[in-house]
């Protein structure tokens, strides 16, 4: 048996075992689906760059650290003592670590000599910040280079030890003067090497130079963070508070606009003007108005409807929401949230050209936010219950555990903002609901928080001064009725309602009567019905209707003859356009609901009427938008993989790579479409030890694919068997087989047909 070292990175993963195998494809899934034909097609694929800077990405500082060791030694390949001696000041169980993530990931090759794949050496362009060498920049250093770099002026010796640090590529700066700058001189010295015409790049020979005992950098030790402590049972009980009003918060939001949906700007979004209104209606800065816009979007209770598509609506799935309990809303929240593809903190913010991006914009999406913010969650769920991170000793460690998606990491103190405002979190500290989030996602968040929610009431407590009280959330119907006779003054934990005159007409504009109002107040007040509510019903309910509004495009009628000459004679109403047609009857040129609005507004009460006299009532319109599926949801990740799949996968490549050394020791190929006897032989010895098999197959459409094959049967030029690529039981044509080795325990046989 030969014991000599692998020559290349598939010799070398031929030698790992079916553990290891495992591993290397359960850190990188990516290069796992669907299954490698062999060793070969393996490591092809783990040179595949986008896989390369994958796998990168997920290195934290200290084990990229490590990497950068090999990949700046002098020669291809370095032994792991060497290795170890080049960073004495890091532990070995951090160096045994790292170089056991690299090693699983094939990011780095071998045993007794440690080889770095040329995709990852293109990969990280300036490993420990260090630029190329002198020889690949094309710059002649001088003979003496520590002389030379002694003589320097000292803002000179500065622009280099800046270069020297995590970056050795800068910006070539024009002196204000026209003269020379420190950087100029120093590229005409050959110090510095220019790599376009605005940036010059520090040699890799004078970065080692100033960096004098530590050529790789100070150990990339895991940031010490402060913990946060509170105690769990507080953090919760905030954290249901916070959901509460989320969820207050976004239904009010979105029964406003189904009563006057916002315009969709040409652009994407919502405009200003509707930003305000929403805003000022619910008693909220704009930029929290933003926030609930963007929320309900997430969560998919919002989208553009409408006949002509122009109008921000509630979709079709706010009507389930609203009759769903407290904690399933808020959870659908949530994961709305952590799914999102946007970020709510840029709107507001101006962009290069000086245009300040709109709630709901095209320009928020981000599809890296949804990374983000489990990467964020995640590592707050590593602390105990109770514990938690300031934001800036998180994103700290973020940083460090994540160095090459660092400048992604910005928006993350703004998203722990967002995750408090939903009650994710509290003070750093993840809540029992957040960590079910997480770990369970929509279900997960909803058990949390289920036990910690209010049963919804069906009552409310009038007030002598007109004002009714919910001791908590209301029962679907009963917040729907009032939203109709009442106006919401204050929302939270007990929500208080105003009747007023205006609320009373729109009751009775709605198609109520005055018996009607006084029957509910009586059946949904715990407390006794003031005598000031009955009262302002029935004024109210004498003056609706005493004026009537028809088309001819439209006219008032009413036998007040007094209260018509007023109507005409009023400045308020002018652009109703009003004319006396007959005594009793005014007519407008204008459309009926035109004539009602301008009325309202001028502070009568009329009402509609049929073209036959009757009161015409106006149903409560909803109109809704379809909506769709969005954030993540849309492009759901794939299935991990489980221990079952990642073994079946092992097989294959194995079995692969079994036939594939068969098939290279074959001197003549066989006739496509002629059944050997050593295929029916090979076929019908698995059926009867019953040993899966690697197949070659070519179907119908001459689409050629390997797998394995758990064979059951062999008859009528047929085989039967269970294909563990696809999960199912198959039949295939022998004479379609065009190769075949054993998987387990024998030596691979290959044969066409």
């Amino acid at each position: 048996m030969s014991t000599e070292a692998p020559a290349t990175l598939a010799a070398w993963l031929r030698t790992r075992s079916d553990e290891q195998l495992g591993a290397l494809l359960a850190a990188r899934p990516d290069v796992a689906r669907p299954a490698p034909a062999d060793v070969v097609a393996l490591a092809g694929r783990l040179a595949v760059p986008v896989s390369v800077d994958r796998a990168l990405d997920e290195l934290d500082a200290g084990t990229l650290q490590v990497l950068d060791v090999v990949l700046l030694a002098p020669t291809d390949g370095l032994a792991p003592d060497e290795l170890i001696a080049a960073l004495p000041e890091v532990p070995d169980d951090v160096l045994a670590g790292a170089l056991e993530a690299l090693t699983t990931r094939a990011l780095l090759w071998g045993d007794d000599v440690l080889h770095a794949p040329d995709p990852v050496r293109r990969a990280v362009r300036h490993p420990a910040g260090l630029g190329r060498r002198a020889v690949d920049l094309r710059v002649q250093l001088p003979a003496d280079l520590p002389a030379a770099v002694a003589e320097l002026a000292p803002e000179e010796r500065a622009v280099l030890e800046k270069l020297a640090g995590d970056r050795p590529v800068g910006h070539l700066p024009d002196s204000p003067d026209g003269g020379s700058t420190p950087a100029r001189r120093l590229l005409q010295r050959g110090l510095l090497a220019r790599i376009d015409a605005l940036n010059v790049e520090l040699p890799r020979e004078i970065g080692l130079l100033l960096r004098g005992n530590h050529p790789y950098g100070r150990p990339r030790r895991r940031p010490a963070p402060g913990v946060v402590t509170r105690d769990p049972q507080v953090v919760d009980r905030q954290a249901a508070g916070a959901a509460l009003e989320g969820v207050g918060r976004i239904g009010e939001l979105l029964a406003l606009l189904e009563e006057e949906p916002a315009g969709l700007l040409r652009s994407g979004g919502v405009g200003v003007r509707d930003q305000k209104r929403l805003a000022k209606a619910l008693k909220v800065p704009e930029p929290d108005a933003a926030w609930l816009l963007e929320l309900a979007f997430a969560a998919g209770l919002l989208d553009v409807g409408g006949p002509h598509r122009d109008e921000w609506l509630p979709t079709r799935a706010y009507d389930v929401w609203r009759e769903q309990d407290l904690a399933d809303r808020w959870a659908l929240l949530a994961a709305g949230w952590l799914d999102g593809v946007r970020l709510p903190s840029l709107v507001g913010v101006r962009d290069l050209a000086g245009k300040a991006a709109n709630a709901l914009s095209p320009d928020l999406v981000r599809h890296t936010a949804p990374a983000i913010r489990r990467s964020a969650l995640r590592v707050l769920a590593e602390q105990p219950a109770g514990s938690g991170l300031a934001a800036e000793d998180l994103t700290a460690l973020l940083r460090w555990r994540t160095p090459r998606r660092s400048d992604r990491l910005a928006p993350v103190p703004d998203m722990l903002a967002e995750a408090a405002r939903l009650g994710v979190l509290v003070s750093g500290v993840l809540s029992t609901a957040g960590r079910g989030l997480l770990a369970g996602g929509e279900d997960g968040a909803a058990g949390g928080m289920r036990r910690l929610m209010p049963e919804p009431v069906d009552h409310v407590l009038a007030q002598p001064d007109l004002s009714l009280i919910a001791p908590g959330p209301l029962v679907a119907e009963l917040a729907d009725t009032l939203a109709v006779v009442a106006d919401v003054e204050s929302s939270g934990g007990a929500t208080v309602f105003r009747v007023s005159d205006g609320s009373v007409r729109r009751a009775l504009d709605a198609g109520w009567s005055a018996t009607d109002l006084h029957d509910f107040f009586a059946k949904a007040s715990r407390t006794p019905v003031p005598q000031a509510l009955d009262y302002l019903i029935d004024d109210v309910a004498r003056q609706h209707g005493r004026l009537r509004v028809g088309a001819i495009e439209s006219y008032v009628r009413s036998d007040d003859h007094g209260l018509l000459s007023q109507v005409q004679g009023d400045r308020r109403t002018a652009s109703a356009e009003l004319r006396r047609l007959a005594p009793g009857v005014l007519v407008s040129a204008l459309g009926a609901d035109e004539v009602l609005t301008v009325l309202r507004e001028a502070g009568y009460a009329p009402a509609g009427e049929h073209p036959g006299g009757a009161v015409l009532t106006r149903p409560p319109a909803r109109p809704r938008a379809a909506g769709r599926r969005t954030g993540s949801e849309a492009h759901p990740a794939p299935r991990a993989l489980n221990p079952d799949d990642l073994a079946a996968t092992v097989r294959e490549i194995r079995a692969g790579d079994a036939a594939l050394a068969a098939r290279r020791g074959e001197a003549v190929r066989q006739v496509p479409g002629v059944t050997t006897a050593s295929t029916l032989e090979l076929l019908s010895r698995a059926v009867r030890e019953g040993v899966p098999v690697w197949l070659g197959y070519v179907d119908a459409q001459g689409s050629g694919s390997q797998r394995v094959v758990q064979p059951v049967s062999l008859a009528g030029g047929f085989l039967s068997g269970y294909d563990e690529r696809r999960g199912e039981n198959r039949t295939f044509a022998v004479h379609r087989i065009t190769s075949v080795a054993l998987v387990e325990g024998e030596a691979p046989e290959g044969s066409g047909g």
